[in-house]
């Protein structure tokens, strides 16, 4: 039986093949590489002048071009990277068999957190121009992605304080067995010298838990969290807000963070409003972002949010008795029991952490024949209404009139976490120490993935145009600014002579 035979690798080419022609036509490698060149990195704030004297730098068109086609191939690792430079003949096409070492690589991700951002912003600018941004509803919510620190490394007081616990009890164990031996006690004394040092060591972490005012910190990536994933399971990871456009499940924008959702939904709507152009929208969250401040920020930036209703925080004995049963009388200001009671207030606001409220009560509670069905409270039942229960009550209404909208709101976000966590297999962080870094391997991660969502949606050819447009645009501006820095440099010499007034006004004019 015949087989398909491979060439001879020792055969020499009598015409050998480019690397131009070795890269298909329509190949994605070719629109990464026009989109990189449409943009204006210097504006972006990545660092384009280098000092003459030295070995040359890389320029970073090139750097930024290597990691899009890398995220977008699975490979984020500078050493991954650095290898697919010697053996993927796209990348060799993409960045002309340039061969930056790992570190360079690496270094350029470290560096460029602000500017990565700029090029993430870049592609939403594209899907709007292309008209594929909705920008009338959008969904938001939160995925973790596990840092480069274990739990192991993570510590809180109580778990400083049972390290601690367990190491006294050791050395008063190790310190008996002292007294009893008689003979050699070398090994006793290391292990004594062993623990004190360890004690010496969450000595100093408690130290710096105090100074630092956390609630927990992480040795390894000082700035991730140990927070709930799922079912109170428990990683050190970062929180990663976004906000996703329902028509195409493009995410128009993202925040890494260190703390849960509880107060995300302001702060999110409000950068909504910025990328959007506008606050005519709706917002649809679940109900980890349901808090009572968050809903008087969307109602002073005058965004319609959608918000699932948690779980009453507290029952009462008789279910008929919740809270949610009794009524409340807005042009009174008071509320109305199941047994046809009023609760009144005195009118004063209480302060709570992070809002007011006011208390009703009533005295017929005591004496009252349901009171053991209503409350386990000595003096009865009371009910706190918050300064944003109005706003609350106006959300759960909208909700229960319009759960069709609601409905959309775990396919509309969770299409890119679904893209990005379980087909890539982005679901941690490959850099270390602290946020800035953090933030710059999502902007990478969300860049790409918002690059194959609109190379997939729009045709190739007209991206071709598009990007080659923008790419001369680009060209002609350094162009020009290269030139008025030519004359400027030119005429500077011509005029030594001049006045330096007179110099002054020839600068302007070119300058403008």
């Amino acid at each position: 039986m015949k087989f398909i035979e491979g060439t001879d690798r020792t055969q020499a080419l009598l015409f050998p093949l480019s690397l131009e022609l070795a890269i298909d036509e329509n190949s994605e490698v070719r629109l990464i590489d026009l989109f990189v060149d449409s943009l204006d990195l210097k504006d972006y704030g990545f660092n384009t002048s280098f000092k003459e004297n030295g070995r040359p730098a890389y320029h970073p068109s090139d750097l930024l071009k290597l990691y899009i086609y890398g995220y977008m191939n699975k490979t984020r690792s500078s050493r991954g990277l650095e290898k697919s430079c010697k053996l993927n003949i796209e990348v060799m096409w993409l960045i002309r068999e340039l061969q930056p070492d790992h570190n360079t690589i690496s270094n350029f991700r470290r560096d460029n957190n602000l500017a990565i951002r700029k090029v993430f912003n870049a592609t939403v600018s594209i899907a709007k121009h292309f008209d594929l941004i909705g920008g009338s509803l959008i969904a938001g919510d939160s995925t973790k992605l596990r840092a480069q620190n274990s739990k192991k490394n993570n510590y809180n007081q109580k778990k400083i304080d049972r390290h601690v616990a367990y190491i006294d009890n050791k050395l008063l164990e190790h310190e008996e067995e002292l007294k009893k031996n008689d003979g050699d006690a070398t090994v006793i004394k290391d292990e004594i010298n062993k623990h004190q040092a360890r004690k010496i060591q969450y000595k100093q972490l408690e130290k710096q838990l105090q100074e630092s005012a956390e609630a927990q910190i992480s040795t390894s990536d000082p700035d991730s969290r140990q927070m709930i994933t799922r079912n109170n399971i428990t990683e050190v990871a970062y929180n990663v807000q976004t906000s996703v456009d329902d028509k195409h499940k493009i995410p128009i924008d993202f925040k890494v963070t260190n703390t849960n959702d509880g107060k995300a939904m302001g702060d999110m709507l409000e950068r909504a409003s910025k990328v959007l152009s506008n606050n005519n929208f709706t917002a649809l969250y679940d109900k980890g972002y349901h808090t009572g401040s968050e809903f008087g920020r969307a109602s002073e930036l005058g965004i319609d949010v959608l918000v699932a209703i948690p779980n009453p925080p507290s029952k009462a004995p008789d279910p008929k008795y919740n809270v949610s049963n009794f009524e409340y009388d807005i042009k009174e200001d008071r509320y109305t029991c199941p047994e046809g009671e009023w609760l009144t207030t005195t009118g004063k606001w209480h302060q709570a952490k992070t809002y007011k409220f006011k208390r009703y009560t009533t005295k017929k509670c005591i004496g009252c024949p349901a009171k053991s069905k209503c409350t386990k409270a000595k003096y009865g039942k009371g009910i706190q209404r918050s300064e944003y229960q109005d706003l609350i009550d106006k959300n759960k209404n909208c909700v229960e009139n319009d759960k069709a909208t609601y409905r959309k709101r775990q396919a509309i976000v969770e299409h890119p976490y679904g893209t990005i966590k379980r087909q890539w297999g982005f679901s941690y962080i490959s850099t270390k120490k602290h946020i800035d870094r953090a933030s710059a391997e999502v902007g990478l991660i969300f860049t790409c993935y918002n690059i194959r969502r609109i190379f997939n949606i729009l045709d190739k050819n007209i991206l071709k145009s598009y990007f080659k447009s923008k790419r001369k645009h680009v060209f002609l501006v350094i162009y020009c600014i290269n030139l008025k820095r030519a004359l400027l440099i030119a005429l500077n010499f011509t005029l030594k002579t001049k006045s330096l007034d007179y110099n002054l006004s020839v600068n302007r004019l070119i300058l403008a």
